[in-house]
């Protein structure tokens, strides 16, 4: 039994299928422990990661993963596909293949983007990192096709309008470090939402490169299709 959250009575009876009542005897005699410690509430919640033991034999001992990984142009961001590599074909030897299979992208980046992805497999972290009342910052550099001007940095600022999902983006912030490159500070990720903010003033984007989300830089040693696991805080 896989689970997100879950009371601990429950997840005992399911799992060791007994009843409840079972359960309350089991826990009332202390033969129960929840990561190291006794547990005696029968509504203790209980998490994926959750270590949890009776009599000393483990139930449930599942690894909490966090991979950071530099994604080159032409790898999809996906589990499976039939036409390209994959995020996942990148890991190698990084995790098993039962890892692999447990992950899921948190951010994706389109075809053509490259830069930071970062996989786990731990649902509430990617939740916190994705969810729009996060409104976590995710950094990019982007290189554009024409000049840059002083004009896109209040449009970014301002938000823009789009027509076909009828919502206007939130602020962002535009820094120009050069005539054609600039930096791009997101708090949402509206579908292509960079390269359709440039294409207002008709000016493609020629590359593409996600640099960080949140507190999660793009670590310089990692070379193009490398991968890391690293150590997160909750």
């Amino acid at each position: 039994m896989s689970i997100n959250r879950a009371r601990l009575d429950r997840f005992i009876s399911e799992t060791c299928q007994i009843n409840r009542k079972k359960v309350r005897l089991l826990l009332a005699q202390k033969r129960v422990t929840v990561d190291g410690v006794i547990a005696t509430d029968i509504a203790l919640p209980i998490y994926k990661f959750s270590v949890i033991s009776l009599d000393n034999k483990v139930l449930q001992q599942h690894q909490a993963l966090y991979v950071m990984l530099h994604k080159p142009i032409g790898v999809v961001c996906a589990t499976k596909d039939d036409k390209h590599r994959t995020v996942i074909d990148l890991l190698g030897e990084l995790l098993s293949a039962e890892e692999k299979a447990s992950l899921h992208i948190v951010g994706r980046l389109d075809l053509n983007t490259s830069g930071l992805v970062l996989l786990t497999n731990d649902s509430r972290w990617s939740e916190k990192l994705t969810s729009p009342k996060s409104k976590v910052a995710k950094h990019y550099l982007v290189t554009l096709q024409n000049p840059l001007t002083q004009e896109y940095i209040a449009a970014f600022s301002a938000g823009m309008y789009f027509a076909y999902e009828n919502i206007t983006t939130l602020p962002v912030v535009l820094t120009i470090t050069s005539q054609y490159q600039a930096e791009v500070v997101l708090t949402e990720g509206r579908y292509h939402q960079i390269k359709r903010m440039f294409g207002r003033f008709n000016n493609p984007v020629i590359a593409l490169h996600r640099t960080s989300i949140g507190k999660y830089v793009l670590e310089e040693s990692l070379n193009l299709g490398e991968s890391k696991l690293i150590n997160v805080s909750i």
